[in-house]
């Protein structure tokens, strides 16, 4: 067995091993590519050419089917507690006042600080609120329009 063939075949097994401990999809990219260069050893293209499979295909898995592969697995992926508050209404306790840094909603009885969505405008205590998002602890609020 040549150099190139054991070498390919080390690759594609080290970025297996490294992809089942971690389930990141990245390095099962460039186990694809070191399958497609392992081929093109065993039909005998030059070494220089295997390499340069290697790589573009490599390269080619991960920026072409990467993102359709994370998309598709994420789908079904189930929400956290503080994501599922997203759309949802709350009651603001506090003023909410983003030049001040302060502000505070209720949500379903529980206690959250909160940022206005919108900057310079003031949300007054006792208003209606939609939550737009959440940046670390703090949920990003819109003043709710009256329906």
């Amino acid at each position: 067995m040549d150099f190139f063939r054991i070498a390919w075949l080390v690759i594609l097994v080290v970025m297996l091993v490294v992809e089942l401990a971690t389930l990141g999809l990245t390095t099962i990219w460039f186990a694809g590519g070191a399958v497609v260069a392992l081929v093109a050893n065993l039909v005998g293209l030059s070494p220089i050419i295997q390499v340069v499979l290697f790589v573009v295909v490599s390269i080619l898995l991960l920026a072409l089917t990467r993102p359709m592969a994370v998309r598709h697995l994420n789908q079904n992926r189930t929400r956290t507690n503080a994501e599922s508050l997203i759309g949802r209404t709350g009651f603001v306790l506090e003023e909410i006042n983003n030049l001040k840094a302060t502000g505070c909603v209720s949500v379903d009885g529980q206690e959250w600080t909160a940022r206005n969505a919108v900057d310079g405008e003031i949300i007054a205590k006792d208003q209606v609120v939609t939550i737009e998002g959440i940046q670390g602890v703090k949920l990003i609020v819109m003043k709710k329009e009256k329906e």
